[in-house]
């Protein structure tokens, strides 16, 4: 080799080190490394420590990831889950009594709902958590421990509820002044969308980039959407989820709520899941399609082998007859809940069950045997997810325990009889307060919490004079 040829340098070849697959998931890992590792690979900064109070709204911490993973504790006040939704404080009394501790509830993330928070402009991931004591044990009146203990009243007796919500919600014009009416926005025709726009391909395309910013936001956070829909309302859409464990889609519904109504906000309007927002528009509703599987066979024990129903179906819908007017405050949790429940509306204001009839409270869809459910069309889209899939799933296992024959199904409208719900938020706290199967399932210390803090809501909206009154008492009486 002569001076002027240059020397062949030797590398070695270098191996790719490949991206370990919980790296990339988009939604949960397994433990506390793979949350370091996952945080890493996504220059991730800040995590938001979240968990739904009784209205289900985010409460929690926000922190830099590196305390987060540093074995940090974290902690809430248990006021927080005894506040109002005006941010007051209910009165001792009917088996409530506030702490006087006001003592901490620890925060214990659940790492398998870890995802980033898609519409921060920092890198951001948020995760939800459970609420325990100081002791360790679950904190028996949070939202989601309520879900858990119904979950686990079925798993004991070998069964598994599977649940898919539908929820209702309404696009509105920014409304800073709450002294005025809600009005729908102006989409991209440049008009106000009107009503009777149901299932209207054309009335979806008037939100086009807000559906887009929706659908990439779900995406990035691992959330699946299996439908979207314009509702009959004027600017009324409706997200059905795929069905799945009850805890799992409530952690979807709260997500969503949150996602949908920052994709709003980004496109300069509101996102309203009131159920009732506008007057002489139809209200909006969080619907439950429920069915219970055998955790051995994977069966539905709606259906026997021949196809048939069976008695568990039959006594499903027959728990929800006898105590879903009883458990209405948590389906309809607000005073404006009950403005939706009206005759003569697409809303039930029964308790009647039927094939395919949406006039009935429970309405069962055409299916394959194994695919047999039962919609509870009761619950609005006010509602805590946890508490609405709570109740729902409690009033029937109670039917299956107590073998409660319903009804015979009926085939035409029953919606313009007579009304079978509480009128009233306060008549519903009654009737939740006195139901003691109820109360085995979902905890007395919820009972008399949920229901303090629900009183005080009623009180606090009587003290409100409303345009009504104004206007036919002021001058006539």
């Amino acid at each position: 080799m002569s001076a002027d040829t240059p020397e062949k340098k030797i590398t070695k070849p270098t191996t790719r080190r490949r991206t370990p697959p919980h790296v990339k998931s988009l939604r949960g890992v397994k433990n506390w490394k793979q949350v370091s590792e996952w945080l890493e690979w996504r220059d991730i900064e800040d995590i938001e420590c979240i968990t739904p109070d009784q209205a289900g709204v985010a409460r929690g911490k926000m922190m830099p990831s590196k305390k987060f993973t540093s074995n940090t504790s974290l902690a809430l006040p248990s006021a927080v889950f005894m506040t109002t939704i005006s941010g007051d404080y209910p009165e001792d009394g009917h088996g409530f009594a506030y702490p006087e501790n006001d003592g901490d509830l620890k925060l214990v993330p659940d790492l398998s709902t870890l995802c980033i928070v898609p519409w921060e402009t920092d890198p951001t991931a948020q995760v939800i958590c459970d609420l325990v004591n100081q002791n360790g044990k679950n904190v028996e009146y949070t939202p989601r421990n309520v879900l858990r203990s119904v979950v686990a009243a079925y798993h004991k007796r070998g069964l598994k509820p599977v649940v898919a919500p539908e929820i209702e919600f309404y696009l509105v014009k920014k409304n800073p002044d709450p002294d005025y009416p809600l009005t729908p926005p102006v989409g991209r025709s440049g008009r106000a969308i009107g009503g009777g726009q149901g299932y209207s391909i054309a009335g979806v395309n008037e939100f086009d980039e807000l559906i887009d910013d929706i659908y990439h936001f779900s995406e990035a956070q691992g959330l699946e959407i299996d439908t979207l829909i314009h509702e009959e309302g004027a600017a009324q859409l409706e997200i059905n989820l795929r069905h799945g464990d009850p805890v799992e889609l409530a952690d979807q519904v709260f997500m969503f709520k949150r996602t949908i109504r920052e994709a709003a906000l980004k496109h300069d309007m509101y996102a309203t899941f009131m159920a009732k927002p506008i007057q002489g528009q139809p209200g909006s509703a969080m619907h439950i399609h429920q069915s219970i599987v055998d955790k051995k066979t994977g069966r539905n024990i709606f259906s026997n082998e021949d196809g048939s129903e069976s008695d568990h179906f039959l006594h499903f819908i027959g728990g929800m007859q006898k105590h879903v007017p009883n458990a209405l405050v948590m389906f309809a949790p607000y005073v404006n809940s009950y403005r939706r429940l009206t005759p003569d509306a697409s809303a039930p204001v029964n308790v009647k069950w039927g094939y395919d009839n949406r006039t009935t409270a429970f309405r069962v869809p055409r299916s394959e045997p194994g695919s047999r459910r039962v919609e509870n069309r009761i619950p609005s889209s006010d509602a805590n997810p946890y508490l609405a899939l709570a109740a729902s799933l409690a009033c029937g296992l109670i039917g299956i325990i107590n073998q409660i024959k319903p009804d015979e199904p009926v085939a035409t409208s029953v919606n313009r009889n007579e009304i079978e719900l509480p009128r009233g938020l306060i008549e519903a706290v009654e009737l939740f307060e006195n139901d003691k199967e109820l109360q085995k399932f979902l905890g007395e210390s919820f009972v008399t919490t949920y229901a303090a803090i629900k009183r005080a809501e009623f009180e606090t909206f009587m003290e409100v004079i409303s345009p009504w009154e104004r206007e036919y008492l002021l001058l006539n009486v």
